[in-house]
C-alpha cells in the first residue's frame, strides 16, 4: 500500500479533484471517491462517515462494506473506533481491530471479516466533519507513511466538503448544511434581544483547489507567502512601539519564532510533495496542530493555539488573496459572528452592530464589557456557529436566555419580534421616570448610579436618568491599546468623562488588571487560579510606576472639580492604606509643582473579598465610601468561579448566608458613618435590587438599561413592608427570592 509514494499520491488526489469537478449528485460523488481511495491504496474497504449532527456520525458512503448499511449505520461521538477518531481528532491504527478497547461490532456492515483498521479525522481548522476509514482482511499495522498519506487524502475531502461537494438535497440522505433553521444554546453575557443579518468577523478562507499539479511551483508559492508573512510580522511587532525590556517581550518573541519555525515549513513542503496545493498544506498543518493543542493539559500550550491560528490565517490570506476585506457589504442590522474578538476590534465596529455572538469568551471578558458599553446583546459559548452561519443569514439573538436562532422559522421570528416590541414599549414607559427620584412609597430615597468604562457609555447617563457613575472601569483604556497609554492621554480622557457627567459624581476605579484582563503588552502570569492571584491592587502596589502615573492623570483631569478614587480588590486594610498613601504623595507632588488641585478628594474601596467584611471598625472609618463588588464577592463567598458555567448559577445571592454577610457590611458602614453602595450584575436585577434596598443599601450601581426597571419598581413599593416579608422568610432559612417575587406579583 504505497500511500507515501509521491507520484501515486498525486495521481489519487487528481482523481479526487476530477471527481469533484464532474457533474452529478453528491451521493454519486462520494461513492466514486471511496472507490478511488480503496483502489489506489490497495485496500478492500474505504468508508466515509460524516456528522449528522454535533454528536452523531453516519456511514454516508463505502466501498467494500454492505451498501445497505449506508445512511443506516450511526455512531455516537466517542462510540467505537470511528467515534474515538472523531472525538479525539487523532488517527486510530489497529492490526486487530476487534481486540482494540472500545471496539463496537456493527453486524449490518459485514465488517467482521476485516481485521486491520486505519481511521483518520476529516477536519478543517477546528471543525470536525467526519472520519475516513480504510480496512483490509490482512492483520497488519499500517506504516507511518500510510497514516500520513491518508491524512493528506482526508484534508482534500475536508476542502471538498467546504466547497459543498457533499451537501445533501431533496433526493438523497446526506447532511444538509447552511439551509435549515438552527438553534444555538450559549450563555447570555449581555441582556437584550436583536434581529438582524449575519456579519462574519473573519470570513472563512476558501481553498478553491486543494490539489497542486506542480510541487515545485507550489513550494515556491509557499516560500514567497511565508517570507511575506515574516516581513509583515516583523513590521507589525516593530511598529507596536513598545520597549524591548517589558514583560511583553517574551510573548512577542515567541510569536515571531513561530512565524520563523523551520519544522512548520518542512511539514508543509512534505504535504505539497504528496500532492496538496500550498494553501491546502497550510490548512492541513493548522488543523492537525489545532487538534493536538486542544488536547494539551498545559494551559500555556493551549494558549499557543491562538498564535498558530493567527499566523496560519494570515498566511492563507496571503496565498489566496482573500483579505479580511472581501468586498462584501455589511448588511442592515448586522449581528457580528466570531470565534472570539478583542475589545479594540469590537470598538471598531461601534454602534453599527445590533448584537454579537461568540463561540468563546466569558461573562467578564473585555468583549462583554464593551458590548455592555455599546448596549447590544451578547451571547457567548455558541458552539459551532461560525461554521454554520453565512454572511447575510437571518438571525435572532436573545441575550437574556443565551439563545441564538439562525435562519429562524416564521413562527419563531414572529414570537421574537413580539418580545422585542414589548421590551421597546417598556423602555418608553421607563423613560418617563428619567427625571424622577427613586423614592419608595414609604419615603426612602435610593440613589441609582450607572457603571461605565468608555466614552461611549456616557450618553446613557442622560437617557437613563443615572445620578452619577458608581464605577468607571479605567482598565479598558489599557486593554484596547498595544502600548501603555501616556499620562496626558489618560488625563484628557478622564477630563472628558467628567465633562460628560455634567457635575454628577464619577467614581474612578484604579487599574483592575490580571485574572481574565491581561494587557496585550504584559506577559501573562502562569497562575493556577488567576482570579485569586496577582491582580488589581496587588499589581498596582508591586508596579507602582503605573499606579502613580494613573493617579497623576486623575488629579490633573479633576482640577477644580471633586475627585472620587476607588481601589479594587482590597483584601486587608494595609493594602488600602498603602494605596491611599501613594495617592496622597502624588497630590503633594502636584501641589509642589504648582499644578491645579481637585476641589475635593474622596477615597474609597471596593469590598470584593469576604476578608474585608471582617476588617476593624477603624478601617471603615478611614474610607470615604465603600462599594460592594458583588460579582467577585459572591464568587469568593461561595467558592464558585463566575466564569465556570457548571457552578456560576448554582448559588443564590438572595440566600440567607450571603444576606447575613451583607447585613454585617451594612452594620459596619452605618456604625462608621460611611456611604455604602452595591455594584455588579445583581444590582441591576429588580428582585435583587429591591432586596438590597430593603436590607439598608441606599446606592445601587448598574448598567444604564437596568435603571428604568429598577426605579419603576422602587417607586411602587414600601421597603418597610418588603423588609418585614423578607424577615419572616429569613427566620426559616433558605433564599428569599420566592418571597420577594411573590411580593412584587401582588403589586
Amino acid at each position: 500500500m504505497p500511500i507515501r509514494k509521491d507520484s501515486d499520491s498525486r495521481k489519487l488526489l487528481r482523481r479526487l479533484r476530477d471527481t469533484l469537478a464532474a457533474p452529478g449528485a453528491s451521493q454519486d460523488r462520494l461513492d466514486q471517491i471511496t472507490h478511488h481511495i480503496a483502489d489506489s491504496l490497495g485496500t478492500e474497504v474505504c468508508s466515509v462517515y460524516l456528522f449528522r449532527d454535533a454528536d452523531t456520525l453516519e456511514l454516508c458512503a463505502t466501498e467494500g462494506l454492505n451498501p445497505d448499511a449506508v445512511h443506516k449505520t450511526r455512531l455516537r461521538l466517542g462510540e467505537g473506533l470511528v467515534g474515538r477518531v472523531a472525538r479525539t481528532g487523532r488517527h486510530v491504527n489497529a492490526a486487530d481491530a476487534p481486540a482494540e478497547p472500545g471496539f463496537r461490532f456493527m453486524p449490518e456492515t459485514g465488517e467482521e471479516v476485516y481485521s486491520s483498521f486505519l481511521g483518520v479525522p476529516i477536519q478543517r481548522v477546528g471543525e470536525k466533519l467526519g472520519v475516513l476509514v480504510v480496512q483490509s482482511r490482512e492483520a497488519r499495522q499500517f506504516t507511518e507513511d500510510d497514516v500520513y498519506g491518508l491524512e493528506v487524502v482526508a484534508m482534500v475531502l475536508a476542502e471538498m466538503a467546504e466547497l459543498g461537494a457533499f451537501l445533501g438535497n431533496a433526493d438523497d440522505r446526506l447532511p444538509l448544511a447552511h439551509r435549515f433553521p438552527g438553534m444555538f444554546r450559549g450563555t447570555g453575557a449581555q441582556e437584550g434581544a436583536a434581529e438582524g443579518r449575519v456579519w462574519l468577523h473573519e470570513p472563512r478562507v476558501v481553498v478553491a483547489n486543494p490539489v497542486g499539479d506542480d510541487p515545485k511551483k507550489e513550494k515556491a508559492r509557499l516560500r514567497n507567502g511565508v517570507e511575506a508573512l515574516r516581513q509583515r510580522v516583523d513590521s507589525m511587532l516593530a511598529e507596536a512601539d513598545m520597549s524591548e525590556d517589558g514583560d511583553h517581550a517574551q510573548v512577542l518573541e515567541a510569536y515571531r519564532m513561530f512565524a520563523h519555525s523551520r519544522s512548520w515549513m518542512r511539514r508543509m513542503e512534505e504535504d505539497i510533495d504528496l500532492g496538496l496545493s500550498a494553501e491546502a498544506a497550510v490548512e492541513k498543518e493548522q488543523s492537525q496542530a489545532r487538534a493536538r493543542l486542544e488536547m494539551a493539559a498545559d494551559p500555556y500550550l493551549r494558549d499557543r493555539l491562538h498564535d498558530l491560528d493567527d499566523l496560519s490565517n494570515r498566511l492563507l490570506r496571503i496565498l489566496t488573496g482573500q483579505g479580511s476585506d472581501t468586498g462584501a457589504e455589511m448588511p442592515e442590522n448586522p449581528i457580528l459572528i466570531a470565534r472570539n474578538i478583542g475589545p479594540a476590534e469590537l470598538l471598531d465596529y461601534g454602534r453599527k452592530l445590533k448584537g454579537v455572538v461568540l463561540e468563546e469568551g466569558s461573562v467578564g471578558s473585555h468583549a462583554a464589557i464593551v458590548a455592555r458599553a455599546l448596549a447590544i446583546p451578547l451571547v457567548i459559548h455558541a458552539s459551532r456557529i461560525t461554521t454554520e452561519a453565512l454572511n447575510g443569514d437571518a438571525i435572532l439573538v436573545d441575550g437574556d436566555a443565551g439563545i441564538v436562532h439562525l435562519r429562524p422559522e416564521d413562527s419563531v421570528a414572529a414570537a421574537f419580534r413580539d418580545k422585542i416590541a414589548m421590551q421597546a414599549e417598556a423602555q418608553k414607559r421607563y423613560s418617563g421616570l428619567r427625571e424622577l427620584p427613586a423614592t419608595t412609597s414609604c419615603g426612602t430615597r435610593i440613589e441609582l448610579f450607572m457603571n461605565a468604562g468608555l466614552m461611549a457609555d456616557l450618553p446613557s447617563m442622560e437617557s437613563s436618568g443615572a445620578e452619577g457613575v458608581g464605577l468607571f472601569r479605567t482598565e479598558l483604556q489599557f486593554l484596547t491599546r498595544t502600548r501603555v497609554p501616556r499620562r496626558s492621554e489618560l488625563a484628557a480622557l478622564y477630563s472628558r468623562v467628567m465633562d460628560a457627567a455634567h457635575g454628577r459624581p464619577v467614581i474612578f476605579r484604579t487599574l483592575d488588571i490580571g485574572s481574565d484582563k491581561v494587557l496585550p503588552y504584559m506577559k501573562p502570569q502562569d497562575e493556577p487560579n488567576p482570579a485569586m492571584g496577582w491582580r488589581a491592587i496587588r499589581v498596582g502596589l508591586d508596579k507602582r510606576g503605573v499606579l502613580r502615573m494613573q493617579l497623576q492623570a486623575l488629579i490633573r483631569a479633576s482640577v477644580g472639580r471633586p475627585l472620587h478614587v476607588m481601589f479594587p480588590f482590597i483584601a486587608e486594610p494595609s493594602e488600602f492604606h498603602a494605596a491611599r498613601k501613594v495617592l496622597m504623595e502624588e497630590l503633594a507632588r502636584e501641589q509642589r509643582l504648582g499644578h491645579g488641585m481637585p476641589e475635593d478628594i474622596r477615597v474609597g474601596t471596593m469590598l470584593e473579598t469576604p476578608a474585608l467584611a471582617f476588617a476593624p471598625l477603624s478601617f471603615f472609618r478611614s474610607c470615604d465610601f465603600v462599594s460592594i463588588g458583588g460579582n467577585d464577592l459572591k464568587q469568593f463567598f461561595f467558592a464558585a468561579d463566575r466564569e465556570n458555567e457548571l457552578v456560576r448559577r448554582r448559588y443564590d445571592s438572595l440566600s440567607e448566608p450571603f444576606l447575613s454577610l451583607l447585613d454585617q457590611i451594612i452594620a459596619r458602614c452605618d456604625e462608621a458613618g460611611v456611604k455604602l453602595s452595591f455594584c455588579g450584575e445583581d444590582a441591576g436585577r429588580p428582585v435583587e435590587a429591591l432586596t438590597f434596598a430593603a436590607l439598608g443599601i441606599r446606592r445601587l450601581s448598574m448598567r444604564p438599561a437596568s435603571i428604568g426597571p429598577v426605579k419603576h419598581l422602587l417607586r411602587q413599593i414600601s421597603l418597610e413592608d418588603l423588609r418585614a416579608a423578607i424577615g419572616r422568610t429569613r427566620a426559616e432559612g433558605g433564599s428569599v427570592r420566592r418571597t420577594v417575587t411573590e411580593f412584587l406579583a401582588q403589586l
